[in-house]
């Protein structure tokens, strides 16, 4: 049975900012956001940064995770490029901030080798944090990519702007004829 932590005064009004995800994470989901948007084609890594304002150095080391989880496809070579693994609507935004957030302990009692905390063993805190941060993540479970990418026209149009007509213009046709 879990010890009882939950206060009996009245809650404190909530910060404007009550949550801080990794840069990681959220490049994370910028890369799967980007590749969505481009499922017709391999996207790079140069674009990926460019749209969606981050360091390629960043971007090759979350790009390199997503694959190991088996989330992306890379494919090298002058032609390659990255692409979803899976269909976006069998990829889980909670799963995703769970594997990415994983390796950052939510507070220093997380830690194991840098916890240098004396209330450890005592401190009801650590198990608040531990459900919150699984509410967290359970809230995140119903939502899939798809549902982020999908019919998000603002969205789409910064991700994936150009989207050609199958046929040239009238203008257009005369004068490549004329060359």
């Amino acid at each position: 049975m879990k010890p009882q932590y939950r206060a009996t005064s009245p809650p404190l009004p909530e910060p404007e900012k009550p949550l801080r995800i990794t840069k990681r994470t959220n490049i994370a989901i910028r890369v799967l956001m980007f590749c969505a948007a481009n499922r017709e084609r391999l996207v790079t890594k140069s674009e990926i940064a460019r749209v969606c304002k981050s360091s390629e150095n960043h971007l090759a080391q979350v790009i390199n995770q997503l694959g190991q989880m088996g989330i992306i496809h890379t494919h090298r070579g002058r032609n390659g490029g990255i692409e979803l693994a899976l269909e976006p609507e069998a990829i889980e935004i909670g799963h995703i901030f769970r594997r990415m957030e994983a390796p950052v302990p939510l507070a220093e009692c997380f830690a194991d080798a840098d916890n240098s905390c004396p209330l450890v063993d005592a401190c009801l805190l650590r198990v608040a944090l531990q459900d919150a941060a699984e509410a967290f993540y359970d809230s995140l479970d119903g939502v899939t990519l798809n549902a982020l990418v999908c019919n998000n026209v603002a969205l789409l149009d910064i991700l994936a702007p150009t989207k050609c007509n199958s046929r040239p213009s009238s203008g257009l046709v005369s004068s490549v004829a004329a060359l």
